[in-house]
């Protein structure tokens, strides 16, 4: 069961709703401690100082920002805590919005909001309102000294809010050098084929189908080796060769995708044929075998009689 992070309420006009912070996430990185190659020991790190050498203890650290190469400004800790948003218990909504105005390189890290104790009823308001209007809260809270701009909205029977990028956090793609020139087009034809290729794999989004298959194989790695299992080093694998015709690309990835959909309802009839002709065969089910049934059903009622 998730465990609360942070209590408060949610403030819109002049409605709270008391609300208990939930990770939507649990992170199933595999995590490595440093080892010494020849003895398997512990590696552990130290805090020295870059002039003399020597370790710094802990409570002798400051922050510095870095100005200038090898220049810094120190910065204390009460300086910083001087500076701090105000610490409040109140999830303050300043805008509804609709959702597909927000771009989802926005979104940051995912929490489930619960309702608190006695909350329940003005929980399931905003929850049925956000639903009815489509819209999206943007809020701003303050958790653990930091300020996030967050969003709220309804995804089925709760409440979720994610935490959100500042704009001027993220990177304008102008910026970005090898993006294409804007004399860089693609035919009619070709645009008409990618289209047709993204329509034949088209599906609806199932998230239990997609697993991360290279933390599931890093895994079964450690079970061999620690089990003594030897474990051979599979070789690189080749570059894919680079195809020079786009037009033929999309003609052959177009036809193996509808050759795999083919393939896929083909082996479903064959399935199904063969699977009625089984039932056949268990259950022939003649016709001159069933003329009798109406004798037996009436041989059926004397019995019924003399029981009453």
């Amino acid at each position: 069961m998730p465990r609360s992070i942070w209590g408060g309420a949610i403030s819109f006009g002049l409605v709270n709703v008391p609300v208990k912070l939930m990770s939507a996430v649990q992170q199933k990185d595999v995590r490595f401690h440093q080892l010494e190659a020849s003895t398997n020991a512990r590696v552990k790190q130290k805090r020295v100082s870059a002039e003399t050498g020597d370790e710094v203890p802990y409570e002798n650290i400051i922050k510095g920002y870095e100005v200038a190469p090898d220049q810094y400004v120190a910065i204390t800790p009460e300086e910083l805590e001087s500076l701090d948003p105000k610490k409040t218990k109140s999830i303050d909504i300043e805008d509804f919005v609709d959702l597909h105005q927000i771009d989802p390189v926005y979104f940051d890290k995912p929490y489930y909001l619960a309702p608190d104790t006695g909350a329940e009823k003005p929980y399931k308001l905003l929850l049925e309102a956000l639903k009815e209007t489509n819209k999206v809260a943007i809020a701003r809270v303050v958790i653990r000294s930091k300020e996030y701009l967050t969003a709220i909205r309804a995804a089925g029977d709760v409440l979720t809010l994610e935490t959100m990028l500042f704009s001027d956090e993220l990177i304008d793609p102008d910026s970005i050098d090898e993006l294409p020139d804007a004399d860089v087009r693609a035919t009619e034809r070709e645009v008409d084929m990618a289209r047709q290729l993204i329509e034949s794999l088209a599906t609806d989004f199932d998230p239990a189908k997609y697993r991360d298959e290279y933390r599931e194989r890093v895994l079964e790695l450690i079970e061999q080796k620690a089990s003594g299992q030897e474990v051979a080093v599979a070789a690189e694998p080749e570059a894919p060769a680079a195809v020079p015709d786009l037009m033929a690309a999309l003609e052959a990835s177009l036809a193996a995708a509808k050759g795999g959909r083919e393939k896929i309802a083909a082996t479903g009839n064959g399935a199904a044929k063969k699977n009625a002709k089984a039932a056949a065969k268990a259950d022939p089910k003649p016709a001159a075998k069933k003329k009798p049934a109406p004798k037996r059903a009436a041989a059926k009622k004397p019995r019924a009689k003399s029981r009453a």
